[in-house]
């Protein structure tokens, strides 16, 4: 009778201690700052440049990439074509990129125009006025890539090759 009150006790405190340790990390990702790896993937509702809802709701299950462009970026001309390869190429197993406009100064050309030059066909949009949601902007390109959680793998500010994205993203699939 003793050693099965003592097996009963174990196992309630084991379930116990798995029960705070699931809440605690959750708890933890969800105080990490915005935009900093480990934060989540912030709610948003925007209209595509083609007048298309777009929702971060649409992404769940998905590894995401959000990438923050503009067209008078040059290094985000640059990278946008290799986004596309891998939306081309990946898409399929789950994965989605979406670009966010940053409207800091006037269009250098028609953003839709831009795209269509540069051979990008995911969803582009403008950057809602609540960048915060992402952590701040420092700069252009910035792209954020989500696991399928949603929470922020990988983050980089500045130019980047396709090459290096890549082997980050496939561990994600």
């Amino acid at each position: 009778m003793e050693k099965r009150r003592s097996l009963l006790l174990i196992i309630a405190a084991v379930v116990g201690f798995v029960g705070c340790n699931a809440h605690s990390s959750s708890a933890a990702r969800d105080s990490v700052p915005a935009g900093e790896i480990g934060s989540r993937l912030p709610a948003f509702s925007v209209t595509d440049l083609q007048g298309h809802p777009l929702s971060s709701s649409d992404f769940r299950s998905k590894v995401v990439l959000v990438d923050f462009w503009a067209t008078w970026c040059q290094p985000c001309k640059k990278e946008m074509p290799g986004y596309q390869k891998l939306v081309d190429r990946y898409g399929s197993r789950g994965f989605v990129a979406v670009g966010l406009k940053f409207e800091t100064m006037p269009d250098m050309e028609d953003p839709l125009q831009f795209a269509k030059e540069i051979g990008v066909r995911y969803p582009l949009a403008v950057a809602s006025d609540n960048l915060k949601d992402f952590g701040g902007i420092e700069g252009l390109p910035t792209t954020m890539l989500y696991d399928r959680n949603g929470i922020l793998r990988w983050k980089i500010v500045g130019f980047e090759y396709t090459d290096n994205v890549e082997s980050v993203l496939k561990p994600l699939l």
